[in-house]
């Protein structure tokens, strides 16, 4: 039989973790396990769950793995171990698909699509310029974006601050004109009366979505500012597994899911989260603002979830300080895009080649991201 005998964890820049898991018989597999500014903590719980599950046990037997480590230890959920059983999920099924010769998508039941439409990034953390780089992006070929709504905003803001966001986004749309999408993203930083307000007031330039209105643990909200706009409404980047989503899909108010294939239990919770959202009639659009791993295991649930809309991918994303998602890759041209589309990776299990050699020569340098801390004019945190 075989069985996993060996893993390397390997932070590397600008923000990542990716983890190694080798087999009896020398068959790799690779998965990117990571809490975006915690990748210290993660790779803690990625160790003790190889080491005390996972080490000589069969590879083939995923949805036994996923079980065992998500209810084996008792307490569960969360970013942290949802975070690590997502990046042990994705190496487990880079293994399963190699050993087939076959992409995990083919396992899974087959493509409903040959090619995933993408969207790009535009702005930053604190959104400017984002009409210029809105064009840019649309003559290199985009035909949807995305940018942060706002920067950080008081409880309840003044008109201007409303004035300002709303001024960006018109002068997007005005650039790029009616035929590319504009995703708009609060971001969780926004409260439920300014989100209220925002939903409303960005109504005019036709958003293709406003993302995250309110955190999580307000999502009883989204119903309320639902009823204020015909703008869809998207969420789910920080909810980790199909029971943190059964709210939204019995409360009606969310029109996209954005699971996170290294947050959110991996390929296997995900594409049980997008049949769930099948039946309630909701699209997918999956979050990864991370590397090619994640991104190559995004695409594998793409590929046959039916619901599957648009796909986030952070090539040149603000984030992407020392190195970008293509650097890690043998082959970078598997995600080539034209027209706004990825064509599906068709190599067996993710469908990317990693260069080991240059993740273990970046795994050398000193990665210590952590999101900034913002604060108010009076002092006090604001969400960022």
């Amino acid at each position: 039989m075989t069985t996993i005998t060996n893993y390397e964890l390997f932070e590397v820049p600008p923000r990542w973790l990716f983890l190694r898991l080798e087999t009896s018989d020398g068959v790799v597999g690779w998965g990117e396990p990571v809490v975006e500014g915690r990748a210290h903590t993660v790779r803690g719980a990625v160790e003790e769950l190889i080491e005390t599950y996972l080490l000589g046990e069969d590879p083939t037997r995923i949805e036994d793995h996923w079980q065992a480590m998500y209810r084996g230890g008792f307490y569960r959920g969360g970013p942290v171990l949802m975070s690590a059983i997502a990046g042990i999920d994705q190496a487990l099924w880079d293994i399963k698909g190699k050993q087939f010769g076959a992409p995990v998508y083919e396992l899974l039941g087959g493509p409903v699509r040959d090619r995933v439409r993408i969207y790009q990034w535009v702005g930053g953390d604190r959104p400017a310029d984002v009409g210029e780089a809105a064009a840019a992006k649309v003559d290199a070929g985009f035909t949807a974006l995305k940018m942060n709504a706002t920067a950080e905003l008081r409880r309840v803001d003044t008109p201007e601050a409303v004035a300002e966001a709303v001024e960006r986004l018109g002068e997007v749309r005005e650039r790029v004109g009616p035929a590319v999408d504009i995703g708009v993203d609060f971001h969780g930083r926004v409260s439920k009366p300014m989100a209220k307000r925002l939903a409303s007031a960005l109504e005019p330039h036709e958003p293709f979505f406003i993302e995250e209105p309110v955190l999580p643990g307000h999502n009883d909200a989204l119903p309320e500012i639902a009823a204020r706009t015909s703008t869809p409404i998207a969420t789910g980047e920080r909810m980790y597994s199909r029971w943190d989503f059964k709210q939204i899909f019995e409360n009606g108010a969310v029109d996209v899911i954005q699971p996170d294939l290294s947050h959110a239990g991996g390929i296997t919770e995900v594409k049980k989260i997008a049949a769930m959202a099948e039946a309630y009639d909701v699209a997918m659009a999956p979050h990864c603002p991370l590397g090619p791993i994640a991104l190559a295991s995004c695409l594998q649930v793409d590929a046959v979830a039916p619901n599957a809309l648009i796909q986030e991918q952070s090539l040149d994303i603000h984030y992407n300080e020392g190195n970008d998602v293509l650097d890690y890759l043998v082959d970078p041209s598997v995600f080539d895009y034209d027209e706004g589309f990825v064509e599906l990776p068709d190599g067996p299990g993710l469908g990317v080649e990693i260069d080991a050699d240059y993740v273990r020569e970046r795994a050398e340098q000193a990665v210590d991201w952590h999101n900034p801390v913002w604060r108010h004019d009076d002092g006090s945190v604001a969400e960022w």
